[in-house]
């Protein structure tokens, strides 16, 4: 029921347009869990590279590896973005929560805009997702490139 526009109207210009029904209180209210359990996600993400990146350091410590070096800063730039990601989420769960509050409060326009603000920040959440992504891509990939050039260093020590 968001935007919905069925009765036709005519402004002072004579131009004309659609009068904006008022959005329910369940419409912002059906983004809660989702929002909750993308919380949880960036949260666990989170944690997960922050135990990476103390296991890192402490192999950096006992070796300096240029690789491990390498992960390291891949990693140090997937938690900035999972913070970004962490702030717009919650950014847009506030929001969320202020549309609910207007709505209650009757005023309908600016709960109607505020929900769309907090779907905005949302999408804007999924999109640093998805930058976060492509550098957890980019760490695997110096991994595996790492342990290929083991594998074919011993390979050739053997034969």
């Amino acid at each position: 029921m968001f935007f919905v526009c069925n009765e036709p109207i005519i402004n002072r210009k004579g131009e004309g347009g659609y009068r904006m029904e008022p959005i329910s209180i369940s419409t912002p209210a059906i983004v809660f869990p989702a929002l909750s359990v993308l919380m949880l996600a960036y949260t666990n993400r989170f944690i997960a590279i922050s135990k990476r990146v103390r296991s890192l350091h402490q192999e950096y410590l006992s070796e300096s590896n240029q690789v491990i070096y390498q992960q390291i800063h891949v990693m140090h730039k997937r938690l900035k973005y999972i913070r970004n990601m962490q702030i717009l989420a919650i950014g847009g769960f506030l929001i969320n929560v202020v549309s609910i509050f207007l709505i209650l409060l009757h005023i309908d326009n600016v709960a109607t805009y505020m929900f769309a603000l907090s779907l905005i920040f949302i999408a804007a959440s999924l999109g640093v997702a998805m930058l976060e992504i492509y550098y957890s891509v980019n760490a695997l990939t110096l991994q595996l490139h790492a342990n290929e050039n083991q594998w074919t260093m011993e390979k050739s020590e053997k034969e």
